[in-house]
């Protein structure tokens, strides 16, 4: 059974179990947002405040700069992945990459570092993996701006302990490919929309991304079809196919730039946009990302996924991804993490946080 206790006392591998162990799929972050508003609002050196499932804990010492470490509380769907079990230094089980031992990082540093040398805003959030608009971290910056001020910004999304500076764009475009119908025994009385998709997705096919040079960074693209819909039964020739697909295009390009491109390489098909996101420049020009990376020791890499750090570079705040896990185990039935990387980024935030001004 999952714990009804969280100790931030604890060592930040075994706090990273605990809050795996306490379920929090998209939606039913609840309770685990209940025990972390609960051990936050323990700690005399943070003012917190709560939004749904949102939690922004901050320290008010008038520090000349802010910087804020952020995190989401949700995980995908388990997938008899639960409760966690360690095995030769590695932790299994759903979250333990994405991304919990990030938030237990966070936790623990939250708890302790009452006097750092810059004022810190700690962000735990919900509904991170579902659709955009139900974002707790979107819902923060809307509701409570005021608290979303800062210099620099932390993800603590899974890097395996490197930092990926920025992210990609990402949109989702819905092309459709047209027939006419009629009875499969008499098939030359239509057209087979099936059939008139295959030059469709030979341009996709044929298509080649380009890695674009961003502040420093190479981030690579890509342009894929992701599902297709069509058909309507065994003995119909079928008049309409919709086939998705999704761009994830380099921060320096913006929506609509993306969006042109996919609608020259798909110039005569209706195209229609259903989903959308900006990208995030690196911004590792800021004195504060300077001082960062050279804390932390890692040559910073592009990122190819979208994540919150664009959500963060909206708002001009630069931001990176940095946090424990590989991220190709996120969302992995296997998922688990290396508990030396935890302990890696907890070192490295820890003396980021206090040393460097």
């Amino acid at each position: 059974m999952a714990s009804t206790k969280l100790n931030l006392r604890d060592d930040v591998a075994t706090l990273t179990a605990a809050i795996c162990d306490i379920e929090s799929v998209s939606g039913n972050e609840k309770a685990l947002a209940d025990l972390i508003e609960e051990q936050l609002r323990l700690c005399d050196h943070l003012e917190v405040v709560r939004d749904g499932d949102a939690i922004v804990a901050s320290t008010r010492l008038g520090r000349a700069n802010r910087v804020i470490i952020a995190g989401h509380l949700d995980t995908v769907p388990v997938a008899n992945n639960l409760p966690t079990r360690l095995e030769n230094g590695v932790l299994h089980g759903r979250g333990t990459v994405d991304m919990k031992a990030g938030v237990a990082v966070q936790l623990k540093l939250a708890s302790e570092l009452a006097n750092p040398t810059n004022d810190i805003i700690w962000i735990f959030y919900d509904n991170e993996e579902v659709a955009s608009e139900l974002s707790g971290l979107g819902r923060l910056v809307k509701n409570h701006p005021e608290l979303i001020r800062g210099d620099f910004a932390v993800l603590c999304e899974p890097t395996s302990a490197m930092v990926e500076g920025g992210c990609n764009g990402t949109l989702r475009i819905k092309a459709t490919v047209s027939g006419v119908k009629a009875h499969s025994a008499r098939p030359w009385m239509g057209k087979n929309a099936i059939h008139h998709t295959a030059e469709l997705l030979g341009r996709l096919a044929s298509f080649a991304p380009e890695t674009i040079e961003v502040d420093g960074l190479a981030y690579r693209e890509s342009l894929n079809a992701v599902a297709i819909h069509g058909g309507i039964a065994t003995n119909v020739i079928p008049d309409l196919v919709e086939i998705d697909i999704n761009y994830r295009f380099a921060p320096s390009r913006t929506i609509a730039e993306a969006e042109a491109v996919v609608a020259k390489l798909l110039e005569g098909y209706p195209l229609e946009l259903t989903d959308a996101a900006a990208g995030a420049r690196p911004g590792l020009n800021h004195p504060i990302a300077a001082n960062f990376i050279a804390a932390v020791g890692s040559e910073p890499k592009p990122k190819y996924g979208w994540t919150d750090v664009a959500r963060f570079s909206e708002l001009g705040i630069p931001a990176v991804n940095f946090g424990p896990g590989n991220p190709n185990k996120a969302h992995a039935d296997d998922e688990a993490v290396d508990v030396a990387e935890i302990y890696a980024c907890e070192s490295a935030l820890r003396k980021w946080l206090l040393e460097t001004l």
